[in-house]
């Protein structure tokens, strides 16, 4: 049975106001002169306290930094002008500034961008999606829709990007909206109001942005935090460990999130007698479970049970455990990406017609530029520390901030976190401050792995503008979210994120041997 032409909900379109348009225009046009003004005013200052290497590697990062925020360039163009500008320069050779592009990090985020393409492609989101809004839990309650439609994205996102699942998630809840207008009108009944309309939106994409914090592929920080505490400090965090500590602060986030939104935007009636009908003929038009779905959903377990299966080994037996230290040699979590990735090559749709779960046509929309940006933010963090700047940064801002214990480091690093990533995207907000507070943490004599993960969790948590991510500017593009309510739900959110990610860290990390 032939499927219906979907649009790919990784290219939906937003719409932006004139102003918002006005905005982003000067603050590229601005960001794409500053740039280079502070590079060459950076490289004429003399600064005694560094290095002549440092010195020039100061000036590439606060030019990169500028166009990072700023966007006057595309930010994976921007990756990819920070390491050609440091091998310019001399700062290092070119085999050491791009090394870190072949992290094998790097191809754990490959693979999984495969996996996620593999589902979008197969229209397995869209049947889990429906499986769930089908349970009889759920039946005709407003405020049951609204718990299971947060459901189904904090579930997606720890295993496929925050802003692909709320693009998958989008259109669906879209029709239903839809509909409930229209029935309700027909019937002549009270009409859900239009807070619970933005109610519905903001949980997807909150609920996506929430989800994405419990699993290392679940948002690009994890994975950025994960390698640089690998490459800077030697310790490795396994796919597991980060999901005992992360799940967690997850799940309380998400029930904290829920109960406000069905707080603050609760419908206008108790029930509404049409929406099992609704959801059953959405349902129905999937048809029976296609043979690519199963292979979709095939290549995702397997790549869960070999991500988490080391860690489960480890928990029981040791990490001396003869089957842990094999899984660990041979099947890496970057390696059992690819497998399960490459798995979607091979299990055929349509084996006469030599059809396949995943084409290469189809696998080349992955995120590269994200794979770009996550291996320039290596570069530079490896960078800052091998010239010695990052040092001399940990020295001065603990010098201006005061700040000399763990958890006022933390504290800080989970705050500008949050800060920067409301104004830019999450990627380059990590890729900024892990290693600023893995050095400040270091120069005050503390463990830097509680303020780097700290940096990671804040980074995914941006609640309260558009900008913030794309999940935010997904739904706003729907014109049922007035930026004031998302700025007046956001600010909420982001508070409490701060204290649930700061004390979950402070009470997890030394339950889980993290310091």
């Amino acid at each position: 049975m032939a499927k219906k032409q979907i649009p790919d909900p990784l290219e939906i379109k937003t719409s932006v106001t004139r102003t918002e348009y006005q905005f982003d225009r000067y603050r590229r046009t601005i960001s794409l002169f500053l740039g280079p003004m502070v590079f060459a005013l950076i490289l004429l200052l003399p600064i005694a306290s560094l290095t002549p290497t440092a010195h020039r590697l100061a000036a590439v990062l606060a030019w990169v930094l500028i166009y990072w925020v700023g966007e006057a360039l595309p930010i994976p163009v921007t990756s990819l002008l920070a390491p050609v500008l440091c091998i310019i320069l001399g700062i290092a050779p070119p085999a050491k500034v791009f090394a870190p592009f072949s992290n094998p990090i790097i191809f754990l985020f490959l693979g999984s961008f495969l996996l996620a393409r593999g589902m979008i492609e197969q229209h397995l989101h869209q049947r889990i999606a429906l499986s769930i809004l089908s349970l009889k839990w759920v039946g005709n309650s407003p405020a049951r829709l609204l718990i299971a439609i947060a459901v189904i994205p904090v579930l997606l996102s720890m295993w496929i990007s925050d802003s692909a699942t709320t693009a998958m998630i989008y259109p669906i809840l879209i029709g239903i909206i839809s509909a409930f207008g229209t029935l309700m009108e027909n019937e002549k009944k009270n009409r859900i109001s239009e807070k619970f309309y933005t109610g519905l939106l903001l949980t997807i994409s909150y609920s996506a942005l929430i989800g994405g914090v419990g699993t290392p592929i679940g948002t690009p920080p994890n994975l950025i935090g994960i390698g640089m505490i690998e490459e800077l400090l030697h310790v490795r965090i396994h796919f597991f460990q980060w999901m005992t500590l992360a799940i967690p602060i997850v799940l309380v986030m998400w029930v904290i999130m829920v109960f406000y939104m069905l707080k603050r935007h609760p419908a206008a009636v108790k029930e509404f007698p049409g929406l099992v009908g609704i959801i059953k003929q959405r349902r129905s038009q999937l048809g029976k479970w296609q043979r690519g779905e199963k292979n979709a959903l095939f290549c995702f377990l397997v790549a869960v049970v070999l991500w988490i299966f080391p860690g489960i080994i480890a928990s029981i037996l040791g990490t001396e455990s003869p089957i842990y230290i094999f899984c660990e040699h041979h099947i890496p979590e970057g390696v059992a990406s690819l497998v399960a990735a490459v798995l979607l090559f091979i299990l055929p749709v349509n084996w006469r017609d030599r059809q396949f779960t995943l084409t290469w046509k189809q696998a080349v929309k992955i995120d590269w530029g994200t794979i770009l940006l996550f291996g320039a933010g290596l570069s530079m963090g490896s960078l800052m520390f091998s010239t010695g700047l990052a040092d001399v940064v940990g020295e001065q801002l603990i010098a201006i901030s005061g700040a000399t214990s763990l958890w006022a480091i933390t504290a800080i690093a989970i705050v500008l976190a949050i800060f920067f990533t409301e104004m830019t995207s999450n990627t380059a907000t990590a890729n900024m401050l892990v290693p600023i507070m893995i050095a400040i943490s270091q120069s005050a004599g503390v463990n830097p792995i509680p303020p780097a993960i700290g940096v990671c969790l804040g980074a995914s948590l941006a609640f309260m503008l558009p900008v913030s991510t794309p999940s935010n500017a997904i739904v706003y593009g729907s014109g049922l979210v007035p930026i004031t309510m998302m700025i007046r739900a956001g600010i909420v959110l982001d508070i409490l994120s701060f204290i649930i990610v700061f004390f979950g860290l402070r009470i997890l990390c030394p339950l889980l041997g993290f310091i």
